[in-house]
């Protein structure tokens, strides 16, 4: 019941062009608004709390497929980008900015093609999907070569930063000194 007060007292409040998050959702969506959310999510279609208590305790749902791999590998993604922050291996939007003003960065977007096409892209940033970073970082690997060519710095970014700070440590590992964009194309989209 708390949860129903929470959606419908708090957030359903705020505009329905307000960028939504979900923080369950194991599907690949990453982002809603508070307005789709309204209108598609059927579990929101209900009359009053008690409709809704009554819905959700209804469900019964399994765990969701990947959890138990999922929530391990979040949090040592997210202990990982504290560690690059820390080492300085990351970016800002506005310091990325600057580097590309200055034409002083190679960027990488890590991102699927059906990512790049719903959510944009950076300009100049060439498109290398992450299931393929070892092939490219290895030595006569296409970004290692481009990198010792170019002698620009190495930037890596996807949706919210998880892929590039496993790409930056792999490529480090393989000897190439890398960055990656903090908070990824989110994070570039609301600066």
């Amino acid at each position: 019941s708390d949860a129903y007060e929470s959606i419908t007292q708090k957030l359903f409040t705020l505009p329905d062009d307000t960028t939504v998050y979900p923080g369950h959702d194991y599907k690949g969506d990453m982002v809603s608004t508070i307005g789709e959310e309204k209108k598609h999510n059927p579990r929101l279609q209900v009359a009053d709390k008690a409709t809704y208590v009554d819905l959700m305790e209804n469900l019964n749902l399994d765990n969701p497929k990947m959890m138990d791999v999922a929530v391990p590998a979040n949090q040592k993604v997210a202990m990982a980008q504290q560690e690059i922050d820390e080492q300085g291996w990351s970016f800002t939007t506005s310091e990325l900015q600057d580097l590309i003003k200055k034409d002083d960065v190679l960027l990488v977007d890590l991102r699927e093609d059906s990512e790049r096409d719903k959510h944009g892209f950076i300009d100049s940033s060439i498109n290398i999907p992450y299931t393929n970073i070892n092939d490219v970082i290895a030595k006569n690997g296409v970004l290692s070569e481009l990198a010792g060519a170019t002698k620009k710095k190495l930037v890596f970014y996807c949706a919210f930063g998880e892929r590039s700070a496993m790409a930056l440590n792999a490529a480090r590992e393989s000897g190439l000194e890398s960055y990656h964009l903090k908070g990824g194309m989110a994070a570039w989209s609301h600066s």
